[in-house]
């Protein structure tokens, strides 16, 4: 078998086109132009980059590109001030707080302190309680974005999850935790089982899957041994490893070579969900302009 590649990079660039043309119907009709901020303190290189990333994937779609980078050793009640004004700030429809924060900050008060409707990355613990209490209604609150990238990825190639046995390996909070509480979503109603690396009969349980999503962060951690024929494969899981020939940094997967070929489709990565994450990162700041436009219209009848 011969599996089909979840192409994320041509993906994304149909979703960014589609999302450039939602912001030009909304600013058509007298909107606030969307906007992305990002909160970048000190100057971690990795951190840098993402960050520029961000900014670019903004341009390319029309939104505003706001930058606050703030000194490594500010406050926390300083940085508290700059929250405060994305936060009331009309031009800013969504913004992020990079990670990791210096040991100085509590990542976790910094990340509660973002505005639930701002929260451009899904993780507000208000935005997830309000997934996991949410089985049947349309959720008009932004949702991570990282599962939804691998469901939207495999969806626009035709993947149905209804009835599917998905497998999930790993329990962080970005990837593991909530996106078992997407996909049993009755638009979605697959059945989830989540495991983990402390998971003692993993092997197992990854045989009986249709889908499997590396989301444990632990380089060629699934074998493939260990996938059922026609499986669909999700590699969300990042790890850095030194190419012992060249010295330079490179990502893998938690699917190690030679999974693909039992399999019916496999994102491949990098060049999967990780393109098509910074898209639905940009998907939660216009849609969360939509719906303020879409109050202000209401409130003004």
């Amino acid at each position: 078998m011969t599996a089909q590649v979840l192409d994320g990079r041509t993906t994304a660039k149909t979703m960014k086109q589609e999302l450039k043309e939602r912001v030009e119907k909304i600013i058509s009709e007298g909107a606030v132009k969307p906007g992305l901020a990002t909160v970048l303190v000190g100057a971690d290189p990795a951190s840098e980059i993402y960050v520029a990333g961000k900014h670019r994937d903004s341009e390319e779609i029309g939104i505003n590109s706001i930058r606050k980078d703030l000194p490594e050793d500010i406050s926390q009640e300083d940085l508290f001030k700059v929250l405060d004004e994305l936060n009331s700030d009309e031009s800013c429809t969504g913004y992020i707080v990079q990670l990791p924060l210096p040991k100085h900050i509590d990542t976790d008060a910094v990340l509660e302190y973002i505005d639930p409707q701002k929260d451009a990355d899904g993780l507000h613990p208000i935005n997830l309680g309000r997934l996991v209490l949410n089985v049947n209604n349309p959720i008009n609150t932004p949702l991570p974005c990282t599962p939804r990238a691998a469901i939207e990825l495999a969806q626009r190639h035709g993947i149905d999850f209804n009835g599917k046995h998905v497998v999930v390996v790993g329990r962080g909070v970005t990837v593991g935790r909530p996106i078992g509480s997407l996909l049993t979503r009755r638009e979605f109603n697959a059945t989830v089982t989540l495991c983990h690396t402390g998971t003692k009969n993993l092997p197992e349980l990854i045989k009986q899957a249709d889908v499997v999503v590396g989301a444990a962060g632990a380089p060629h951690l699934i074998k493939p041994e260990h996938i059922k024929e026609g499986a669909v494969l999700l590699d969300v899981g990042v790890s850095r490893t030194k190419d012992p020939e060249t010295g330079k940094s490179k990502i893998q997967g938690d699917f190690a070579p030679g999974c693909e070929e039992k399999a019916s489709w496999y994102s491949p990565n990098p060049g999967g969900v990780g393109p098509m994450t910074r898209a639905l990162l940009m998907a939660n700041v216009v849609e969360s302009a939509e719906r303020a436009w879409e109050k202000k219209k209401a409130a003004d009848k």
